[in-house]
């Protein structure tokens, strides 16, 4: 499971759906909160490892206490955090209903997925402006927002697939996709710190099984950072529409013929 939140968590095929999807095929309950808690630190952790740099050179700038370009950057990803903090606070059991409601839901989510990547591929947007604006800040953080509501609906592939869409070029679209969950993924850990959700007592997992969990997620998550933003850079994001569809059929089909 930590291999899947690993790879799936920055590749545009939802992590929340390909993990109910595992959940399903292994046969248990994945609804486990210290382990959640864990793998999305791992996953965090990659993100850091990967634009290690880039996070640096905006803490610098911003305690140059400027309004610099760094700073300016910041401003946009707070931002763009609000709507998913919005949800997370004042929505947060509704969204729960959501993933609840089995594989038929994450199979239509997929193909929603698929679509948008479709969109951001075959329709020709001119990828012309230099910086991510504040108000494509805010449109991209409306895009996760929704994404976190719906399991299968891809959080990366979503807000890339707008941030494209909005005429951003892909680097920085992707980059800032990246960046702009780290601090909700910190913050909603926090506050399952702090509510005591944090317990291998309480979870059934073994202190040597949620640390392979972290690692796997750690490891793999990187190595899907790294591999998506080559992926982006090459305008490779169509094969993903691909695959999205494949699963959702199969989803789809399975539910209709087995669970009519």
């Amino acid at each position: 499971m930590g291999i899947v939140q690993g790879l799936t968590e920055f590749l545009p095929v939802s992590s929340s759906g390909h993990l109910s999807i595992f959940q399903a095929i292994m046969g248990f309950d994945g609804d486990n909160l210290t382990f959640d808690i864990a793998v999305h630190a791992a996953t965090v952790l990659s993100i850091i490892t990967v634009f290690g740099k880039e996070i640096w050179k905006l803490f610098m700038g911003l305690f140059k206490f400027k309004w610099n370009d760094e700073t300016q950057y910041i401003s946009k990803l707070l931002i763009s955090m609000i709507p998913v903090a919005i949800v997370g606070v004042l929505l947060k059991k509704y969204v729960e209903q959501f993933f609840d409601s089995g594989l038929f839901l994450v199979g239509i989510m997929l193909l929603v997925t698929a679509i948008l990547l479709l969109i951001s591929h075959y329709v020709k947007f001119r990828h012309h402006k230099p910086n991510i604006s504040f108000k494509d800040a805010t449109i991209i953080g409306l895009a996760q927002a929704v994404a976190a509501v719906f399991p299968g609906l891809s959080r990366s592939g979503t807000t890339i697939a707008t941030g494209l869409v909005l005429g951003n070029r892909k680097n920085n679209v992707t980059q800032f996709s990246f960046l702009m969950v780290v601090i909700p993924v910190l913050g909603e850990a926090a506050l399952d710190l702090m509510k005591g959700h944090f317990s291998l007592a309480q979870s059934g997992i073994s202190a040597s099984a949620l640390l392979i969990g972290f690692v796997s997620a750690y490891i793999f998550g990187t190595i899907a950072c790294k591999w998506m933003l080559s992926i982006v850079r090459k305008g490779k994001l169509i094969y993903f529409a691909y695959y999205c569809i494949a699963v959702a059929v199969i989803i789809l089909g399975y539910q209709i013929l087995f669970f009519d």
